[in-house]
This record gives C-alpha cells, structure tokens and sequence, in this order.
C-alpha cells in the first residue's frame, strides 16, 4: 500500500529536519502564513515538494539539499536560510555548504554568493556552528 502524498512529504520534511509529531515541519516554512488567502498552499508544498520530489530516489538527503542551496543562491532566494538550516540537519559540514556557495562565484556572481554567505553566516551564529577555515589559504 502506498502512503499517500501529504504523509510521504510530512515523513521526508521530519527526516530532513529532525522534527517530531508535535511540530511536524519544524523550521520548515511551507506556507503556513498564507493560510488566510491560500490555505492550500502548504499542501501543495508537502505533497509536491517533499511527497513527490524531495522523496525521490537517485540522491542522498545531504545532495538534495546541496543541490536546492545552489538553485536558491543563483535565484537570490530568501528560502536559502531554510535549507542551510535543513543541510546542517542532515549533517552537511559548515564548510560543505560554504564551499558549495563560494563554488557559485563564476557562475552566479558576487553579489549572489555575498548575500548567500550573509545568511550563512547568521544561521552558523543562531546555531553555534563554526567553520573551520584553517584549510583557505
């Protein structure tokens, strides 16, 4: 029997971030706060987004994510803060989503992977992670 789409999307969303049944999409946002003129829209986002894509085989949690950061960064996204936080929850390293961002300059530009960088740096501060950077000459 198959699970059905939303419960597959909650399952993924509370795998990618460590969320229980009393908060199910944890530091998700999925729309939650357009409840008032779209209250379908976080339906959507979990059947969609976590049911269908995110629950597909072929990758790993930490490549998805590292995939999803990079399409934020080159569209400038304030959904970036999310999926940092969801890499980190997956057990992406700091320096594997830094990398990741820093890898984007020829091909986003600067002012894509400063601002991506910004946002990493204060999720690393809200969260006590700190990069090592012992390794960049």
């Amino acid at each position: 029997m198959t699970k059905d789409r939303y419960q597959q999307g909650i399952d993924k969303i509370q795998e990618l971030t460590s969320s229980g049944d009393e908060n199910p999409t944890g530091f998700m946002d999925i729309g939650e706060a357009f409840k008032d003129i779209a209250p379908d829209l976080s339906k959507y986002v979990v059947e969609f987004a976590f049911g269908d894509i995110y629950s597909r085989p072929g990758l790993d949690n930490k490549q998805k994510v590292l995939t999803t950061i990079t399409a934020l960064v080159a569209q400038g996204k304030p959904q970036i803060e999310m999926h940092i936080k969801t890499g980190l929850s997956v057990g992406l390293k700091p320096e594997e989503i830094v990398g990741c961002i820093i890898h984007l300059i020829p091909y986003t530009g600067f002012p894509s992977v400063l601002n991506a960088l910004k946002v990493a740096q204060k999720v690393f501060e809200e969260q006590g992670v700190k990069v090592n950077t012992s390794d960049v000459e």
